[in-house]
C-alpha cells in the first residue's frame, strides 16, 4: 500500500467513552450521564463515570500515542465540562484538562482532530427540549465560539457533529441512545438542529480567519445492497441510503434534503421546524468531510414495516463481537458515491475498526489477528479509493483504547490497548504493533 507523505495516521476516542471524573472539576451532567443511570439503559447497568479514567491518565496514554507513531488523534471535548449548565458559565478547570491536552499532542507532533460534539449534550439544556428546542443551535453556536478563541491557533482539524445520524435518530426515534426518546417527528427537528447548528459553527469559524484552520463534519455512512434482484429491493436500497446518508449530506452540499424522501416522511411531519433562510445557511463550503464506516447493510423491500417500508436483513459472513459483517468493500463504495455525488471534498476516514472478544494470554498479551485483518483489508480499500483519484487525506482507527461502547457498556471492545478493568492498566494489543509498524513502513508518493 502506498499513501501521500502527508497522510494523517490516527487513531479516535470520545469524551464520554473514555474520560471519566463524571463529577469532577465543575463538569455538569450530560445526558449520557442521566440515560447511563436509568435502570435497564445499558448492559448490566454500566456508565462512563470512571471509563478509562483518561482524565487523570492522559499523560500516560500520550506517552501510548507516541509510542504508536501516531501523526493524528481525534477526540472530542465534553460540552458540560467546559460548560456545566450548557452556556454561559465557563469552567475554566475543564478548559485547562483540554488545553494540556491538546500541548500534550503537539509537543509530541500529534496533530489535534477535535470534535465539537459528540452525544454528550449538557443535561441542563436537555431539560429545556434539549436538541428538538431550536435555541440549543445558538447555544452549540456559543460553545464552539468558546472552544475557536481558545484553541483555534493550536487545532488544525475541526469537527462540528459525529454521526447526526445516531444522535437523531437513535436517540430520539429508536431510543436506543440518549436521551432514550421514541418520536419520529422528534427525530426529523433534531436532525434539522444538528444541521443547522452546524452551520452557525462553521459560519463563527470562518470570523476568526484561521490560515491554518479546517472544519468539517462526520457521519457514519453506509452502502445499502439490495436483497434480490427485484426492482423493488434494488429502489428501497437506495431510499435507505438516502435516509442516512443523503439526508444529513445533500443539506450540506446541495442545500435541499433528498426530493425523494420528502413525500414519504410527510406523513409524520410538516417540516414546520425548517425555517425561511435555513437551508440557504446550511448550504456552506465545508473545508473536508468526516466518513465513520463500519459494515454495509442488505435491505429488502418490506411494505408493513414503517416508516419507510424496509427491512435490512442478518448480516452475511464474517461477524465481529458486534454482530457486524466484515464487508471493506463497502468502504470503497461509499468513498466512491461520496466523490460522484458531492465533488472532489477532502476525506478523513474518522472512525473505522471492529470489536472482538479480546483476551489476555497468561503471559500478559492480547493475540488479536481478526482485528489486525480487519484494518489491513479496509485500509486496502483506501489504497485503492486514492489510486482512483479520491482525496483522502487520513484514517483514525476506532479505537485507540477499549472504553464505554455506549449501550453495549464494557462488553465490546474496540481498542488497540486492551483495558483491564479492574486496575485501568493499558495494554498494547497485536494490532497495536500491526499498526505501529505500518505507519513506520508505510511508503509514501
Amino acid at each position: 500500500m502506498t499513501f501521500p507523505k502527508d497522510f494523517l495516521w490516527g487513531a479516535a476516542t470520545a469524551a464520554y467513552q473514555v474520560e471519566g471524573a463524571a463529577f469532577e472539576d465543575g463538569r455538569g451532567p450530560s445526558i449520557w450521564d442521566i440515560f447511563s443511570h436509568t435502570p435497564r439503559k445499558t448492559l448490566n447497568g454500566d456508565d462512563g463515570d470512571v471509563a478509562c479514567d483518561h482524565y487523570h491518565r492522559y499523560e500516560e496514554d500520550l506517552d501510548w500515542m507516541e509510542k504508536l507513531g501516531l501523526t493524528a488523534y481525534r477526540f472530542s471535548v465534553s460540552w458540560s465540562r467546559v460548560l456545566p449548565e450548557g452556556k454561559r458559565r465557563v469552567n475554566e478547570k475543564g478548559l485547562d484538562f483540554y488545553a494540556r491536552l491538546i500541548d500534550g499532542l503537539l509537543n509530541r507532533g500529534i496533530t489535534p482532530i477535535l470534535t465539537i460534539y459528540h452525544w454528550d449534550l449538557p443535561q441542563a439544556l436537555q431539560e429545556k427540549g434539549g436538541w428538538a428546542n431550536r435555541d440549543t443551535t445558538d447555544r452549540y453556536a456559543e460553545y464552539a465560539d468558546l472552544l475557536f478563541r481558545r484553541f483555534g491557533d493550536l487545532v488544525p482539524y475541526w469537527i462540528t457533529h459525529n454521526e447526526p445520524w445516531v444522535a437523531s435518530f437513535m436517540g430520539h426515534f429508536t431510543g436506543e441512545h440518549a436521551p432514550g426518546i421514541q418520536d419520529l417527528p422528534t427525530a426529523l427537528t433534531v436532525a434539522h438542529h444538528l444541521l443547522l447548528s452546524h452551520s452557525k459553527a462553521v459560519e463563527a469559524f470562518r470570523t476568526f480567519h484561521l490560515p491554518d484552520g479546517k472544519i468539517g463534519i462526520t457521519n457514519v455512512l453506509t452502502k445499502g445492497y439490495p436483497a434480490s434482484d427485484k426492482d423493488e429491493d434494488r429502489q428501497i436500497a437506495l431510499l435507505f441510503e438516502r435516509l442516512q446518508n443523503g439526508w444529513f449530506l445533500d443539506p450540506i452540499f446541495t442545500g435541499s434534503y433528498p426530493l425523494e424522501l420528502i413525500p414519504i416522511l410527510a406523513s409524520y411531519s410538516d417540516f414546520s421546524f425548517i425555517k425561511e433562510g435555513d437551508m440557504e445557511k446550511i448550504n456552506q463550503p465545508i473545508d473536508f468531510l468526516g466518513i465513520n464506516y463500519y459494515f454495509r447493510n442488505i435491505v429488502r423491500h418490506a411494505p408493513e414495516a414503517q416508516p419507510l417500508g424496509f427491512e435490512i436483513l442478518p448480516p452475511q459472513g464474517e461477524l465481529t463481537a458486534m454482530g457486524w459483517e466484515v464487508y471493506p468493500q463497502g468502504l470503497l463504495e461509499v468513498l466512491k458515491n461520496v466523490h460522484s455525488q458531492y465533488g472532489s471534498i477532502p476525506i478523513l476516514i474518522t472512525e473505522n475498526g471492529a470489536a472482538y472478544d479480546d483476551l489476555l494470554t497468561p503471559d500478559g498479551r492480547v493475540e488479536d489477528r481478526k482485528r489486525i485483518q480487519f484494518l489491513k483489508s479496509h485500509l486496502e480499500k483506501v489504497d485503492e479509493a486514492i489510486a482512483q483519484g479520491i482525496p483522502v487525506i487520513g484514517y483514525c482507527v476506532w479505537s485507540l483504547m477499549d472504553n464505554f461502547e455506549w449501550a453495549y457498556g464494557y462488553s465490546k471492545r474496540f481498542g488497540l490497548l486492551y483495558i483491564d478493568y479492574a486496575t485501568l492498566k493499558r495494554i498494547p494489543k497485536e494490532s497495536f504493533y500491526w499498526y505501529r509498524e505500518l505507519i513506520a513502513k508505510t511508503v509514501t508518493i
